[in-house]
C-alpha cells in the first residue's frame, strides 16, 4: 500500500466522518455480549436516523407485511447486522458532504452508486450465498476513493478522465488513474475503508471490484460488485446489450453462480423500478 494513499486518505479524514451513530453501531455489532436493547438505545438516540431507519423498514425495499413502528421492533426484524449496514448506507452520502468537487456532479456520482447497489442486492437474492443488505452497502460504498481523488488531486484525476476519453473509452478510469497517479480509485476507496475500520468484506469489496482475480476472502462478494458496477453503467444509458460498456470479468459469473443471460436484464429492470425510492430513502431526494 503506497504511503501517498495512506497520506491522501489521513488528509482527508477531517473532512469526511461517520456518525457517531453508526460508529456506535458498529462497536455494538462487532461485540457478541451486546443486545438488541442496547443498539435499539443507540438508534434511539439519533432523532434523524430513527426516522430513517422507520421509513426504509417500512418501504418496499423489505416488504414486511405489517407495519414497523419502533426502533427494536425494526432491529429484530431486520437484524442487527443488517442494521449496520442500513445505517452505514443511509448516512454515507452526507458523509461527503463536505468533500466538494469540480469534476462530477454529486448526484449523477450517487445515482450510480445506489444503481450498482440496488442491482448487487437483485443479484445476492438470485445468487442465494450473501448478505443482500451487506452487499447493497459495499456496492453504494464502491466508488468512494474517486471522491477523495476528486477533491485532493483534481489535476491528475482530470488528467486520468482525459486519457479516458482519449483512448475512445477503451481505457477504463482505474488504469488511467494507475497511469497517471500510481494508483486509483479502488485502492484509495479501501484504504479510507481500514481508517473507517468497516467491516473486511465491504473494505474489500470497495478495494477490488475492479480486480478479482487476487488472493480474496470474500469473492463472492467482491464479484458481485464487480458485474453490479457494469449493470449499473447499462441502467444509466437504458441498454441491455453489454457490448455498450467495459466487459465484466467472466470469472465473475462463475463466482457468484449465475449466467448474464439469465439475470441481465431482470436485474436492470428491477433496479430501473427501484430507483426512485431508493433516492428518496437513501439520498435524501
Amino acid at each position: 500500500m503506497s504511503t501517498n494513499i495512506t497520506g491522501l486518505v489521513k488528509d482527508v479524514g477531517s473532512l469526511v466522518t461517520l456518525p457517531d451513530v453508526f460508529i456506535r453501531i458498529n462497536e455494538l455489532v462487532e461485540n457478541p455480549d451486546s443486545t438488541v436493547a442496547e443498539i435499539a438505545k443507540v438508534v434511539s438516540q439519533d432523532p434523524s436516523f430513527t426516522v430513517r431507519l422507520l421509513r426504509v423498514a417500512n418501504s418496499s425495499f423489505y416488504g414486511f407485511s405489517s407495519t414497523v413502528d419502533t426502533v427494536p421492533k425494526a432491529i429484530s426484524i431486520i437484524g442487527t447486522s443488517q442494521i449496520r449496514s442500513l445505517a452505514l448506507a443511509t448516512s454515507v452520502a452526507s458523509a461527503f458532504d463536505g468533500l466538494p468537487n469540480s469534476l462530477v456532479s454529486m448526484h449523477d456520482f450517487w445515482k450510480h452508486s445506489l444503481y450498482c447497489a440496488l442491482i448487487a442486492r437483485i443479484l445476492a437474492k438470485k445468487a442465494k450465498r450473501c448478505d443482500p443488505d451487506a452487499v447493497f452497502t459495499a456496492a453504494l460504498l464502491h466508488d468512494i476513493g474517486e471522491l477523495v481523488i476528486f477533491n485532493r488531486m483534481p489535476k491528475p484525476a482530470q488528467d486520468a478522465i482525459l486519457l479516458v476519453l482519449d483512448s475512445g473509452d477503451e481505457m477504463p478510469i482505474y488504469l488511467a488513474e494507475r497511469q497517471i497517479i500510481g494508483f486509483d480509485h479502488a485502492q484509495v476507496g479501501g484504504e479510507l475503508a481500514r481508517q473507517w475500520k468497516l467491516p473486511p468484506m465491504l473494505e474489500e469489496c470497495v478495494e477490488f471490484h475492479h480486480d478479482i482475480r487476487g488472493e480474496l476472502r470474500y469473492p463472492r462478494e467482491v464479484a458481485l460488485v464487480h458485474i453490479a458496477n457494469v449493470l449499473a453503467l447499462m441502467a444509466e444509458v437504458h441498454t441491455f446489450d453489454p457490448q455498450d460498456v467495459p466487459p465484466i470479468d467472466s470469472l465473475g459469473w462463475e463466482m457468484v453462480g449465475l449466467t448474464p443471460d439469465e439475470v441481465i436484464n431482470e436485474a436492470i429492470s428491477e433496479a430501473e423500478e427501484e430507483i426512485s425510492e431508493a433516492e428518496q430513502l437513501f439520498l435524501g431526494k
